[in-house]
């Protein structure tokens, strides 16, 4: 059986409202969205969905984490908490702003940041925690945020329309929501994202970091800060649009199919699942493995079945990764992990997190999910899970 991906047609909602958006955007002339009007519009659109009060587009979900980053302002050696199993655009950000990442371990089984690790890792430089709404299940790190009297930043990049236990949507619980609309996220338009706040002062520090400290509205041409170009080009905006107004379609049914195979395994020994169905958005179908299953050898059967399933999600996690561990960061040295500015040297490599590790190692399994998966296509993954943990 073929599995709808991500990389192909057959697997995103990329239509004729996309088709018209980008041939309005062409017919207009104008492509740059400084001068254009559809990212205006998408930033408006988004932030009313969220109900906040600002959005700002940038051209990537990497790119909106760095202007969440700059925003929170971070002096040189400033350390930002984080999760080790992320992408590292989480991470690239810290360095890009001369901050240090600072990792805590994660809960066994969601593979989110553990609030106990987060507290235990703050210190006397700590300036933001970056939470990673992981697949798509919320990381709920508002209270430990809070205590501490430091900004919290979601990385909601696997989680749109993701929710809290109490009902709060992902991203509008900290001081900033920050999303991807990159080609595998669940709704795209190639390289795109959208940052989201409530406090103004923070959407403005924003928005003159994507567009080069230039205050738009002000009449002049002057540079009031450091910014770098991060705009959006107006056709993304456009299909980033026609994208946003199908996520509800897109959640609705990926909830439906990951609902049916949840219920499907529920019975299988040695498997943990996601607890939150209805709240989950379901980025990917993460699976935990109860030793003696091991997640190599279980997504290699899967694998030979057919199934789009990888073990650990990635090679190895953040922290244990080259770039951190023995690479120069700004020409040969290792500056902004160096003392100074840094006061202390940061701790990376194996055995900072082994929970995360072993997560990696031996444990997470994770299944990849498509909104146009139907009830054949969840009945043979939940047939071949069950084969290949009871061969």
């Amino acid at each position: 059986m073929s599995f709808p991906s991500m990389a192909d047609a057959d697997g995103r909602t990329l239509g004729q409202e996309e088709i018209d958006g980008v041939t309005r955007v062409l017919r207009t002339g104008m492509l740059s969205s400084v001068w254009g009007t559809e990212v205006r519009a998408l930033e408006r659109e988004m932030a009313d969905r969220h109900a906040v009060s600002h959005a700002v587009a940038a051209s990537s979900g990497t790119a909106a984490l760095h202007l969440a980053v700059a925003a929170v302002a971070p002096d040189p050696g400033d350390e930002i908490i984080t999760s080790p199993i992320s992408d590292f655009g989480t991470v690239a950000p810290i360095l890009a702003q001369n901050a240090v990442p600072v990792f805590a371990d994660v809960d066994p089984y969601t593979g989110n940041l553990d609030p106990a690790a987060v507290a235990a890792a703050i210190g006397p430089r700590t300036r933001a925690i970056i939470a990673v709404h992981l697949f798509g299940a919320a990381a709920d790190l508002r209270a430990v945020a809070a205590d501490a009297g430091v900004p919290l930043i979601e990385d909601c990049a696997q989680a749109w329309l993701a929710r809290y236990p109490d009902g709060t949507l992902v991203g509008t619980a900290g001081a900033i929501g920050c999303f991807s609309l990159q080609q595998w996220k669940h709704i795209t338009c190639g390289d795109g994202g959208l940052a989201i706040t409530d406090d103004p002062a923070l959407a403005r520090r924003m928005r003159l970091f994507a567009d080069k400290g230039w205050p738009r509205d002000g009449g002049r041409r002057q540079h009031v800060g450091l910014g770098l170009n991060y705009r959006m080009t107006e056709l993304a905006g456009a299909v980033a649009r026609a994208q946003l107004a199908k996520l509800s379609g897109v959640l609705a049914d990926r909830r439906r199919t990951a609902t049916r195979l949840h219920a499907a395994l529920s019975d299988v020994p040695g498997l943990h699942l996601p607890t939150d169905v209805d709240a989950h958005a379901w980025w990917l179908f993460p699976i935990v493995l109860r030793p003696p299953l091991d997640n190599r050898s279980v997504a290699a059967r899967l694998a030979a079945a057919g199934i789009p399933a990888r073990p650990g999600y990635l090679d190895q996690p953040l922290h244990c990764a080259p770039a951190l561990t023995e690479a120069p960061i700004y020409g040969s040295s290792r500056y902004p992990l160096a003392v100074p500015p840094a006061d202390r040297l940061p701790t990376y490599g194996p055995g900072l997190c082994p929970v995360a590790e072993r997560l990696v190692d031996s444990t997470l399994l994770v299944i990849d999910w498509n909104e146009r998966y139907t009830d054949a296509h969840v009945d043979e993954i939940a047939h071949a899970v069950r084969v290949a943990v009871t061969s």
